[in-house]
């Protein structure tokens, strides 16, 4: 509570000031007047650094005022362009106050700038996380609902191993919410999976391909541990969208192909699905963040391109991640 007075205290200590320098005798004894500024100065650099934004113009120029016509009235004798002049230097002391309060309070407030921004990445990254990874879960669920719904009356045996199917993409978007909320319980937090490397990818087709009816096909060259972790996780991640944004969008599409080729020096990643109509989730992002836009900003934040659009016989998604030694 007291924080929120200091700026009126410090701009009623320079009225006080004025008041008793043009109706009593400041100057006697003389060693009056240094140390009524001193005080002043050191209150008006409390209130800046502590005291309430909005009070610390009024405070600092109604100090700079107070210490200026101070001086004013003890140099009767000068001439004016000298008074004038000595009054202007004996504001130093405001200015220097407003200084040695000001900087540790512009210290602070970069500092929790720079925590919010971080902290804002951070909430970004795990969104998109959760939008790479959980959503490829959920439209697989979704998926082998509708084909168990369809089997279910006339091939009831059939409904068993895509119960089996949903039962298992729910654990692992279960498995992948659980990392993240490890991830916001800090890095000892015990939870969190390493991350997805090129030899993921046949399981993630796999899946794919027994989620729906869709002929889905993997052509990998490139030996593991040519390539670093990070690298061969964002070409995960794009092949995660991309396959999602085709089971969510090209349900025309009888094949998709996915192709992860390169050597040390980068990866380049094609998924093609042959449908006629570009799927909306692949279409040139209107509203970064999410999805592909933003897979599009972490590649190109490493130096590499990726891109989405019809190509002679469908749809295909095509990125170019160099590696960056670790």
């Amino acid at each position: 509570m007291m924080r929120r007075h200091l700026g009126r205290l410090s701009m009623a200590a320079s009225a006080c000031t004025l008041a008793v320098t043009f109706v009593g005798d400041l100057g006697s004894p003389p060693y009056l007047f240094f140390l009524v500024m001193a005080a002043l100065a050191v209150l008006l650099a409390i209130a800046v650094r502590w005291g309430p934004h909005r009070h610390i113009a009024p405070a600092a120029g109604l100090a700079g005022v107070t210490m200026a016509l101070v001086l004013w009235s003890f140099t009767d004798g000068m001439a004016t362009v000298e008074r004038v002049g000595a009054a202007a230097v004996w504001t130093t002391p405001a200015l220097v106050a407003v200084v040695g309060g000001g900087y540790p309070r512009l210290m602070l407030h970069r500092r929790a700038l720079a925590v919010e921004r971080a902290e804002r990445a951070q909430r970004l990254q795990m969104a998109r996380d959760l939008h790479d990874f959980v959503a490829h879960d959920i439209s697989g669920i979704v998926a082998q609902a509708q084909a168990a719904r369809f089997v279910a009356a006339s091939q009831p045996e059939a409904a068993g191993p895509a119960l089996e199917r949903i039962e298992a993409a729910g654990l692992a978007a279960l498995a992948t919410m659980d990392q993240v909320v490890g991830m916001l319980h800090g890095p000892d937090a015990g939870t969190l999976r390493p991350l997805p490397t090129l030899d993921d990818l046949p399981g993630l087709v796999d899946r794919f391909r027994a989620a729906g009816h869709l002929d889905a096909c993997l052509v990998q060259d490139l030996a593991p541990g040519e390539v670093t972790l990070d690298s061969a996780a964002v070409a995960y991640r794009i092949v995660v969208e991309a396959l999602t944004n085709v089971r969510r969008h090209a349900s025309t599409s009888t094949r998709v192909d996915v192709s992860v080729t390169g050597d040390a020096a980068g990866i380049t990643v094609r998924v093609h699905n042959d449908t006629a109509l570009p799927p909306s989730g692949q279409r040139p992002d209107r509203h970064g963040g999410r999805g592909l836009a933003g897979l599009r900003e972490q590649v190109a934040a490493g130096g590499g391109t990726l891109s989405a659009g019809p190509c002679e016989r469908g749809w295909e998604v095509v990125a170019v991640i160099p590696s960056v030694p670790a």
